[in-house]
């Protein structure tokens, strides 16, 4: 009997961490998917306002190496 109660608190941690999981990815997708739909709508707003040149504006500091 000790085993089987050893077994269901087990089964049952490992459910409640699964679902912990499953919610941070959750939230993590939709932070990503924001993010994305803010880039696009500024995109967006930034096309119509920025200099007609196919050149892409430099980073203002340059990468370390």
């Amino acid at each position: 009997m000790y085993e089987y109660e050893l077994h269901r608190i087990r089964s049952a941690e490992l459910i409640r961490q699964a679902e912990h999981e499953r919610l941070a990815r959750a939230a993590v997708r939709a932070r990503r998917e924001a993010r994305r739909e803010a880039v696009e709508h500024s995109a967006e707003g930034a096309a119509e306002t920025e200099a007609h040149t196919s050149r892409r504006r430099r980073h203002r500091y340059p990468r370390a190496a």
